[in-house]
């Protein structure tokens, strides 16, 4: 029996939706790395999963990152970010962004490289101190290099906004076909006159200027500021569906793809704690000891992985004699392992007949 095309639902008439968002933690409801974390001047994942700190040439610029509560209906989680040191002037070079990564592998439908590219529409709420005009960059990184480009205009402080940007599909090149990163969003919120002045309204060859085309607002500038955003789809076509809420146990689980813990949820890497803790017990009295983890789910790619003992130490474990507390950290210049998408295991970690061996660890495997 063919499935129909449509649904009743409550005496209205909708398409049958189905799976659709691209983007993964969306509604900013899974943050392992924490809920905050100030001073950031660099790039790198700091809260929210999957969204990431991007910039380039700041200097003095420093922000701090929040998974916060303030929301728009429908939704309890937003990324939000305060610049807290300005760069007092714009510089040609200057970049920030929140960017998101989308492996190329999972792209293969949007038909890139053909005369059938599927447009795709990215809609999502955002709420800023300050007005203006910001751009997004869509960066196929796998794909040769290519951009395109469009703005969105903040038009009430501190007010939740929804916006709606369709772009069209490239006919040009294809994502290639792997776990490499095949288009990357950028959110730019400051950019200097180097990356401004090409039109990138269509799809072309990687431009600097034309990166963040149309943008005017600079928020790492102006003291205090913030930015927030959530709701975050990503979705073939030209019309913007409601978003699609995913629970928080898949959300979690399909950014624990990109980076996991040992600890456990709410708790903070580093923590002094045995909760959740890897052991691993020895009976015979030999040097080298082997404690291998399985990863609760595959991840991306061959990662980078940090072992920390049960008081927080990194690069260590725990001598825990016969007991599951810490006696001692192991250090040993021997310590060393193999890390791989399916668990991680470490040699080295002598330690006495009976004795037990704890340690928590982070894996990374980022795009």
């Amino acid at each position: 029996m063919a499935l129909s095309k449509i649904q009743t639902v409550e005496n209205q008439v909708v398409p049958n939706l189905g799976r659709r968002n691209l983007i993964i933690n969306g509604a900013m409801q899974v943050a392992q790395r924490g809920t905050s974390q100030t001073g950031q001047g660099t790039s790198g994942y700091k809260t929210v999963d999957r969204f990431r700190h991007s910039e380039s040439s700041l200097g003095t610029a420093l922000f701090t990152h929040a998974q916060a509560t303030d929301a728009p209906d429908g939704f309890a989680n937003s990324l939000k970010l305060t610049t807290t040191t300005i760069q007092p002037s714009v510089a040609a070079d200057d970049r920030f962004s929140i960017t998101y990564a989308i492996e190329g592998q999972d792209l293969q439908h949007l038909q890139y490289g053909t005369s059938s590219a599927k447009k795709v529409t990215l809609s999502f709420y955002v709420k800023s101190s300050l007005t203006g005009t910001y751009s997004v960059a869509f960066y196929a990184t796998n794909a040769s290099n290519r951009l395109i480009t469009s703005t969105y205009t903040i038009n009430s402080s501190n007010t939740w906004e929804l916006k709606t940007i369709t772009f069209d599909g490239d006919t040009s090149v294809a994502f290639t076909n792997d776990n490499t990163a095949g288009l990357t969003i950028y959110f730019n919120l400051g950019a200097g006159s180097d990356m401004t002045s090409t039109d990138s309204t269509s799809w072309i060859d990687y431009n600097l200027a034309g990166f963040a085309y149309g943008q005017t607002a600079q928020f790492q500038n102006t003291l205090n500021a913030t930015w927030q955003i959530t709701g975050v789809q990503l979705e073939v076509g030209q019309t913007a569906t409601p978003f699609e809420h995913r629970s928080f146990g898949e959300d979690l689980a399909a950014c624990q793809r990109y980076f996991q813990k040992s600890y456990d949820y709410g708790a903070a890497i580093g923590t002094n704690t045995t909760r959740s803790a890897m052991f691993h017990r020895h009976s015979e009295a030999v040097t080298n000891r082997t404690p291998t983890i399985t990863f609760p789910v595959e991840m991306r790619a061959e990662t980078t992985t940090v072992v920390y003992s049960l008081i927080g130490t990194a690069a260590a474990a725990s001598d825990c004699n016969t007991g599951f507390t810490h006696s001692s950290d192991i250090t040993s210049t021997t310590f060393s392992g193999s890390d791989g998408t399916h668990g991680l295991s470490r040699i080295g970690l002598g330690t006495a007949t009976d004795d037990i061996i704890g340690f928590h660890y982070t894996a990374d495997a980022e795009l």
